[in-house]
């Protein structure tokens, strides 16, 4: 094997690897979350992310060839159709669910939402200024 041939192995293998490690958070996600949301958000970005990764480093072992014009299009369908399914999927739980007000607050108003992180910011700010104030106060 030539010096090319090296480094093609490599950077496909650290692509596969990259892929490997997503696919292994995306699973821990979907496991450890517990509203469904929350799972189909680290389903979705795993899926994204990791099959395109792993792909890449396929197509990076393959070469230059009609093959890798596939999976290049097999990345590109899937960077469209994942978000979109995940999305729709999302609605449909969000328009269905009875109890999504037990998992989440539901803001009929951008304006109360607006306000209402205004006022955690401030407050926010104060603490972070209070507790500079006692840093200082303990230091001299």
């Amino acid at each position: 094997m030539n010096a090319v041939e090296w480094i093609r192995l490599l950077v496909g293998s650290v692509f596969l690897v990259i892929g490997m490690v997503i696919f292994f958070t995306e699973l821990f996600g979907v496991f450890h979350f517990k509203y469904v949301l929350n799972r189909m958000h680290a389903a979705a970005m795993g899926d994204t992310l990791g099959i395109s990764s792993c792909l890449i480093g396929l197509m990076i072992f393959s070469g230059l060839n009609f093959t890798t014009l596939k999976m290049f299009l097999i990345i590109v369908f899937l960077w469209f159709a994942s978000p979109v399914s995940s999305h729709v999927l999302s609605r449909l739980e969000a328009a269905t669910n009875e109890h999504l007000s037990k998992h989440c607050e539901i803001y009929e108003d951008v304006e109360v939402l607006e306000r209402e992180l205004i006022e955690r910011r401030n407050a926010e700010s104060k603490e972070e200024s209070a507790i500079a104030k006692e840093k200082e106060g303990s230091l001299s």
